[in-house]
């Protein structure tokens, strides 16, 4: 209510109020090896769904929103895993078979527009769930625009290499080392950046190379 009465959160705000909603189960085949499917958690064990890809085999299955809490997978209970297991979950199911999740649609409240574009008129909302949630430890749950094309690809890049790396998959944690890399101009600078923001993982410097390569690809697009 602070920060409402404060003018941080807007009456027009979209706002996801994480109490139990609808429950849904959704059968889903997996004709690819990517969902296209971003994952979430608010520390405390619930895994939602942050982000659904544009014309990914989940964009097709319209019952699935941003926003969902996944409470199973195949009957698996999975509360109290974090993101980052959730999303492995996900990877590892086969190709080729269907899987089911069960999920809980979150209560909503307010009407929604995209604070990035301010000024646009009040018709332009998001309906769709296919923008990206985003959690805050302080304030408001918000819905954002999607990256660019060009830095979306250098993220999930940088994704595949925590994976080659690390065995997980942490679309926030390389959203994190892109973000630290895109306005240094060499790999040293990148490195120190690193040691700044997440020296608590000690990241081998074969693996900084090969972000930093990333990073530069993306730069020069």
């Amino acid at each position: 209510m602070e920060n409402l009465l404060g003018s941080h959160v807007g009456l027009e705000d979209f706002i996801f109020a994480h109490v139990k909603g609808n429950q849904k189960e959704v059968n889903v085949y997996k004709s690819e090896d990517s969902l296209g499917l971003t994952i979430t958690d608010n520390g405390t064990g619930y895994a939602f769904i942050k982000r659904i890809k544009d014309g990914s085999l989940i964009d097709a299955v319209k019952t699935i929103c941003v926003g969902d809490h996944i409470e199973s997978v195949n009957g698996e209970n999975i509360i109290g895993w974090r993101h980052y297991d959730v999303a492995k979950k996900l990877k590892e199911l086969k190709k080729g078979e269907s899987f089911t999740l069960k999920l809980i649609e979150p209560k909503k409240a307010f009407e929604v527009e995209q604070r990035s574009k301010a000024g646009k008129s009040s018709a332009e909302k998001i309906g769709t769930g296919r923008e990206t949630l985003r959690l805050r430890s302080k304030g408001p749950a918000s819905m954002e625009d999607m990256p660019s094309e060009t830095k979306t690809k250098a993220i999930e890049k940088i994704d595949d290499l925590l994976e080659l790396y690390m065995g997980i998959q942490d679309i926030d944690l390389a959203t994190t080392m892109f973000e630290a890399g895109k306005d240094k101009g060499n790999p040293d600078e990148f490195a120190v950046a690193l040691d700044e923001t997440l020296g608590d993982f000690a990241f081998p410097d074969e693996f900084v190379f090969d972000v930093w390569g990333v990073i530069g690809d993306a730069k020069r697009e």
